[in-house]
């Protein structure tokens, strides 16, 4: 397997590999990840999709990227995807799948019209005072030492960061920004997460720092990602014979492990109460989503609060036994030890007749019942004891859903501390007491909460105790490799395998790790495209530089005196060169 990047290669189609007629895939799981490997088995690998076995331990497919209307409780979305121009493994994938909405299409010409015609942004990022504009103004707010902090974190190297939390490099000039309150909303960051894919991130998407405040720099499906997204791949997965295996708990991969070999000897599941085995051999390939941030997810609902479940089942169970065998299968115990660290809890909020939307319509500035942008992202309540987001995508945001109604995604970034109006942590409360909490700070007034959150809306809570599991301090060798030194028939996919580079708690880290486990165990001859490098880019430096900086010129921060003599001899030295074309042009100079 080898990175390109350039369309020379995006657009080539890769002979059939050798001997793929004889082999069969066994996928654990069928998240995103899953899916992506099976599609890339289908379209690269040529692979017969019925010798292509997906097992899932649920009832039905999609993993994290959902959307259910349950019959008994009500629509449910336990989170949305954010995307951008450059997920290219992403886009690489869903040029391939047709879509289910227009005939002689794919998914990514509908996303791509939808995003062109109707562009992200939004026209309201924070709230205080219940419902006020917090005039956060697209300003970062960061001082010239917060300044400093991050760059100091940009060119750090990744050893330097193993087992650090975000605290230990940043002070509380940095916490104090609106950098920070965009920054740990919009990624579900906390103080006490890892240093590292803080820096990771930051790499990954300087390209769009200029969009952090307004959300401009993201694009969204029609409707949730479940029916976008999911639906089309399970339909053209189908379509080519693939076995999907539902209901079916894998419990253990047994490995015989050599000096120089490991092979994936046999597949350990539960089906309908009865164990069984499936024996392998090197021409069955095993793809293994070790870990999940939506294992053991609780539904409540309107008049219950969704429990913590803190038991360590399905895909954490499974990496356990795995990482027993081989230390170069990863360390599990440093991502779902700690639930009090890797937990919050999100609501899906349905409105359920016309007394609530007009005060959406008074904050996000446009009409939710248009179909189009409605919030452009998530609306922070910036003085929230939850710390509470909420959003609304395009609507319907369900093809189910009645016109009349809104879907509104709630989440709190801290599950354990009482609210403002309801004297409650969140994770206690009941779906109408979480309604009732959010119709507070959308300005509802206090006489008459009580009756619009019992009679006007239907809200489910979700709880997730292991939903940011990713983002916790870790070090090299804590997640293993795609696919591990010696491995002769099976990868690791998803957001606890590892690759270069890219960033978890994206779909793009899902899909890129299925497409290099396809391409490295089928030994297709087609590049897998590179992680977009616009933190090599001069241009993109200079931009996101002054961008932070709200517009200073970094040139005018204040320096030592010595360092002003060498700054104003630089100046001196470039003028009339294109080198100072190049910094005038992104106002630098």
């Amino acid at each position: 397997m080898y990175y390109s990047n350039g369309n020379y290669e995006a657009f080539a189609r890769p002979q059939k590999p050798d001997d793929v007629d004889k082999k069969s895939a066994y996928l654990v799981g069928a998240g995103l990840a899953s899916l992506a490997a099976a599609c890339f088995l289908v379209r690269d690998g040529q692979m017969k999709g019925e010798r292509i076995h997906i097992l899932e331990d649920l009832n039905l497919p999609g993993g994290a990227c959902d959307g259910i209307n349950d019959l008994q409780k009500g629509f449910v979305v336990r989170g949305g995807r954010e995307m951008e121009n450059h997920f290219e493994c992403l886009w690489d994938l869903f040029r391939s799948i047709p879509s289910i909405e227009t005939e002689g299409v794919s998914v990514l010409d509908e996303y791509y019209w939808l995003n062109k015609k109707d562009p992200n942004y939004s026209l309201i990022r924070a709230t205080v005072n219940r419902g006020e504009d917090a005039h956060t103004d697209g300003k970062f707010g960061l001082s010239e030492k917060a300044s400093r902090e991050i760059m100091k974190l940009f060119f750090t190297v990744d050893e330097k960061l193993y087992d650090k939390k975000v605290t230990d490099v940043f002070t509380e000039e940095f916490f104090s920004s609106n950098f920070w309150l965009y920054w740990r909303t919009m990624f579900a960051f906390e103080d006490w997460h890892s240093a590292l894919e803080m820096k990771l991130y930051l790499q990954r998407f300087i390209h769009h720092i200029g969009g952090l405040p307004d959300f401009s720099a993201l694009k969204f499906t029609k409707y949730n990602q479940y029916e976008s997204l999911i639906l089309p791949m399970v339909e053209y997965l189908k379509s080519h014979n693939v076995d999907f295996q539902y209901g079916t708990t894998v419990s253990n991969v047994i490995f015989d492990i050599a000096k120089d070999k490991k092979i994936a000897k046999q597949l350990l599941f539960e089906r309908e109460g009865k164990e069984d085995a499936i024996e392998l051999t090197e021409d069955d390939l095993v793809f293994i989503t070790n870990g999940s941030c939506t294992q053991n997810s609780s539904l409540g609902d309107h008049y219950h609060a969704a429990e913590l479940n803190s038991s360590k089942d399905g895909c954490w169970r499974l990496w356990e036994n795995i990482a027993k065998q081989d230390p170069a299968f990863g360390h599990p115990e440093k991502f779902c030890s700690d639930i009090k660290a890797t937990n919050w809890e999100s609501a899906t909020i349905t409105t359920l007749d016309d007394k609530i939307p007009p005060y959406i319509e008074k904050i996000c500035k446009r009409d939710p019942f248009s179909g189009k942008v409605v919030t452009g992202g998530i609306i922070t309540v910036k003085d929230s004891k939850w710390l509470m987001s909420y959003t609304l995508n395009r609507q319907p945001h369900f093809k189910e859903q009645p016109k009349d109604q809104l879907i509104v995604w709630v989440y709190g970034l801290f599950s354990d501390v009482p609210g403002d109006y309801v004297k409650k942590p969140m994770r206690d409360c009941t779906g109408e007491e979480i309604t009732q909490e959010w119709l507070y700070h959308i300005g509802v007034p206090e006489d008459q909460i009580t009756e619009l959150a019992a009679n006007s809306a239907r809200c489910i809570p979700c709880m997730m105790p292991y939903v940011t599991a990713f983002f916790m301090p870790r070090t090299k060798g804590d997640r293993p490799k795609v696919v591990p030194e010696g491995s002769a028939n099976f990868a690791f996919i998803g957001q606890f395998s590892d690759t270069v580079r890219d960033t978890v708690f994206t779909t793009e880290y899902s899909v890129r790790t299925g497409m290099e486990a396809v391409y490295t165990l089928l030994d297709v001859d087609r590049g897998v495209p590179e992680v977009f490098n616009s933190c090599y880019d001069i241009r993109v430096l200079l931009d996101s530089s002054v961008k932070m900086l709200d517009g200073r010129k970094p040139i005018d921060m204040k320096l030592p005196f010595i360092a002003n003599i060498v700054k104003n001899k630089v100046l001196h030295k470039i003028s009339g060169t294109v080198i100072e074309d190049l910094l005038k042009r992104y106002n630098v100079i």
